[in-house]
């Protein structure tokens, strides 16, 4: 971000050119109004097809600082959140993404007026107008109980017995912080959360301070990285907490609700391997690209699990039946494809859900439990012709089938028709090579083509075509050898992984169950 007083356009105010001393009042006077037009208000969505009104226009954030008390019995949240942003057009105005109550909002100093509109906006005016390219400072004080507030319908604050949790995909911090709510504004933050001693507070990233003074207990978390706002989270409750190092020197937060009953044995069983996972992980993808991991499980009721960044969220469910080592793969898998590497918009989906899909068909290789191409066998010959799961598109799927199973399972066939296409060498250079391209950044399927057409040197828009963008089953699975394509003609056996990856299909069911059609 600059913050030199450069940015400052002084054009937008006075006339550059000479003028004579006796025109030299009129002249202002048609420069303020001529000036005045140009500044406009930023739009109220960033431009998401599926979403049209997430995130905002007019201004980039670049830092989030979140200081925040929270009582867990009645769910009361009080806060104060600074945000470090530039303008990029000239601003009159700009939205925010929230849901809670608003008491004052102060732009470089100054207090603002507000107001709401729609579901979940929050219409901030400044002072006086911001040029482009100008550093701001908004501080937001505000308050409110998270679970009674709801947006088309639905929450995506879960209260539990001990506290509450902000975690959702695609949409999470409009109950906790004010934000710009989409990924392609990504910042860093610092989540500070005072709460009840004996109650802790579970955040992103790396614990700087936990100090208590009065009964209060406050924990003081940052994320260093460049982070979306549904990767954010927070969650308060009674935990017991592990510390660790990975082998590879990642320090390790994990925290285990007490009161999971005959779900928490298992749950720590399976979490508690993360940084294993996440070191195995980097022979496929790279370098763990930040510095924390960990993964929390609170006494939610929902069934689903979000790659949350460095420390992801996993519901009791996930663990009902026992170990579930394949969803902590999939989370992990994440950090590289989805947080390191985020969307550009959500049609884009597939770099996220194809690649953690097709990692754990990877760990189900290394577990000797069933080969990647196995799998494939297996889930393309289990979809008839005329299944809907071939009728979703993994490539632009549309927000109805966002989360779809076939994004998932079609998804991975198609990095399973591809590593057949371009070979294992190049195939897994890709794999490894595609977050270091666009680190901490954005990227569309169409970048992800072309990058694999680049590394490969083949033309790959066929394939990817038929596999990511027909609304229909491809003749045959692409396979390199006769040995393969005959096994993919028969009836393939389960392979012994399955039902592990099965277990995880509901890992992405965000809850919006409750919420009537949204239309989008």
């Amino acid at each position: 971000m600059r913050t030199d007083l450069g940015t400052l356009r002084l054009g937008a105010f006075v006339h550059r050119r000479l003028i004579a001393p006796g025109a030299l009042a009129a002249s202002l006077m048609l420069a303020i109004p001529a000036s005045a037009a140009d500044y406009s208000p930023g739009a109220p969505g960033i431009g998401d097809p599926y979403y049209p009104a997430y995130g905002n226009g007019g201004y980039d954030v670049s830092h989030y600082d979140l200081r925040l008390k929270y009582q867990p019995e009645s769910d009361k949240l009080e806060g104060t959140a600074t945000l470090l942003a530039t303008t990029t057009q000239d601003l009159s105005r700009f939205n925010l993404d929230f849901l809670l109550d608003v008491s004052e909002v102060r732009v470089n100093g100054a207090k603002a007026s507000l107001t709401t509109s729609g579901e979940h906006e929050l219409e901030i005016t400044p002072k006086t107008p911001l040029p482009k390219g100008t550093a701001v400072t908004v501080v937001v004080r505000y308050s409110g109980v998270p679970s009674s507030k709801k947006a088309y319908g639905f929450t995506s604050w879960h209260r539990t017995p001990d506290g509450g949790v902000g975690a959702n995909e695609p949409e999470a911090a409009w109950w906790w912080f004010p934000s710009n709510d989409h990924p392609l504004d990504k910042a860093t933050y610092d989540v500070s959360v005072a709460v009840p001693d004996g109650t802790q507070a579970i955040s992103n990233g790396t614990l700087q301070s936990a100090t208590s003074r009065l009964g209060w207990t406050r924990y003081n978390w940052r994320s260093n990285k460049p982070q979306a706002t549904y990767l954010a989270t927070l969650a308060v409750g009674r935990f017991d907490v592990t510390t660790g190092t990975s082998e590879s020197g990642i320090p390790i937060v994990n925290a285990y609700s007490k009161d999971l009953g005959d779900n928490y044995g298992a749950a720590r069983a399976s979490i508690e391997r993360t940084g294993e996972i996440a070191d195995w992980l980097t022979e496929y993808f790279g370098p763990y690209p930040f510095n924390a991991l960990g993964g929390y499980v609170p006494n939610t009721t929902t069934g689903y699990a979000l790659e949350t960044q460095t420390r992801p969220f996993y519901s009791p469910r996930q663990f009902a039946n026992g170990t579930n080592v394949s969803v902590v793969v999939h989370e992990l898998a994440h950090q590289w494809y989805g947080d390191y590497v985020s969307v550009a918009g959500w049609k884009d989906i597939w770099v996220n859900e194809g690649f953690a899909r097709y990692a754990q068909w990877l760990w189900s290789e290394h577990e000797g439990e069933g080969t990647a191409q196995e799998i494939a066998d297996y889930v393309y010959a289990s979809h008839p012709a005329d299944d809907a799961f071939w009728t979703v598109k993994p490539g632009d799927p549309g927000p109805e089938n966002q989360f779809h199973i076939a994004v998932y399972d079609r998804g991975a066939l198609a990095l399973q028709a591809l590593r057949n296409e371009i070979g294992d060498e190049a195939f897994f250079a890709i794999l490894k090579g595609w977050p270091k391209q666009y680190a901490h950044g954005n990227a569309t399927v169409g970048d992800f083509l072309k990058y694999a057409e680049k590394v490969s040197g083949q033309p790959l828009a066929a394939l990817f075509d038929t596999w990511l963008y027909q609304a229909s089953k491809p003749s045959a699975p692409a396979a390199r050898d006769a040995s393969i394509a005959s096994r993919s003609a028969s009836t393939p056996a389960q392979p012994k992984s399955w039902k592990k990856i099965a277990a995880t299909n509901d890992v992405h069911e965000h809850e919006h169950e409750d919420a009537p059609a949204r239309e989008h």
